[in-house]
């Protein structure tokens, strides 16, 4: 009887050990492929990343994918405009917090993690109250850093501006909260990632922030469809979906904003 046991036992314990395997290999099996080193660029923008301190919200998120993986990634920063021009061309596998379009769709895939609302920063000596007062008046420019898009009322206005030669392209927000500061232009949109740099560098008295009404917009890994196949993208896309279902994220966004503000960015 005894023997018999022992032998019940130890055929559960090698199922055990199988199954144990099997959901192992299953687990592994699913991570991406680490074929050779990742580029992934930055770009520098408020809390989402700062070239001067190296830290922010999409820095903490790329290091715990990078975890995760177990990938070797060359990381750098550079210019908007450029890296989704490299994003395009294949030159580029990944960034951080981008945005849809039906463009962009077209070369580039998107893992989620942010759910964020745009707002318009005026200088008060423009003396408008909302974006369609701001349209009205002809001698008020708006500055945009290249190749961002926003939600859709605001594309739909900052496409009229510029018909109109009332948008004043630059290469990154420094440089628009310098020009707001100066004068040289009216306005700007902005998002909570941007508040604190709007509050150190005094413009809270010179501007007030428009309610533009768009619903929030989703932000998310960016991924170049011609350096990586659906396959991979998908696989990246079960990291950032399990961040946001273990908490991670949330922990991430804590680190910055308040518990009520943090889970309000990764609620979508």
């Amino acid at each position: 009887m005894k023997e018999h046991s022992k032998q019940l036992m130890g055929c559960w314990l090698a199922a055990l050990l199988m199954n144990t395997l099997l959901l192992a290999s299953a687990s592994a099996s699913e991570l991406p492929t680490c074929s050779r080193p990742f580029s992934l660029a930055f770009h520098d923008h408020g809390l989402l990343y700062s070239k001067t301190t190296q830290k922010g919200i999409d820095k903490d998120i790329a290091d715990e994918l990078i975890r995760r993986s177990g990938c070797a990634f060359n990381v750098s920063v550079m210019p908007r405009a450029r890296i989704w021009r490299w994003i395009e061309s294949g030159e580029l596998d990944f960034s951080m917090s981008g945005i849809s379009t039906d463009a962009r769709e077209t070369y580039a895939g998107f893992g989620w993690y942010l759910f964020n609302k745009y707002y318009f920063l005026v200088r008060k000596d423009a003396q408008v109250s909302s974006l369609e007062a701001f349209e009205r008046e002809p001698q008020l420019k708006v500055g945009n850093i290249r190749s961002f898009r926003y939600s859709k009322n605001v594309n739909l206005m900052m496409d009229k501006l510029k018909a109109q030669g009332r948008i004043t392209e630059v290469a990154d927000h420094e440089q628009l909260l310098a020009m707001l500061k100066l004068g040289r232009i009216q306005a700007m949109v902005i998002e909570p990632f941007n508040y604190s740099q709007v509050e150190s560098r005094e413009l809270a008295g010179l501007t007030r922030v428009i309610e533009i009404g768009d619903p929030a917009v989703l932000h998310g890994l960016i991924m170049s469809k011609k350096a990586l196949p659906e396959s991979e993208q998908k696989k990246w896309r079960a990291l950032i979906d399990d961040m946001r279902a273990d908490g991670t994220l949330l922990k991430i966004m804590q680190r910055y904003f308040s518990a009520e503000e943090a889970k309000a960015f990764v609620t979508f």
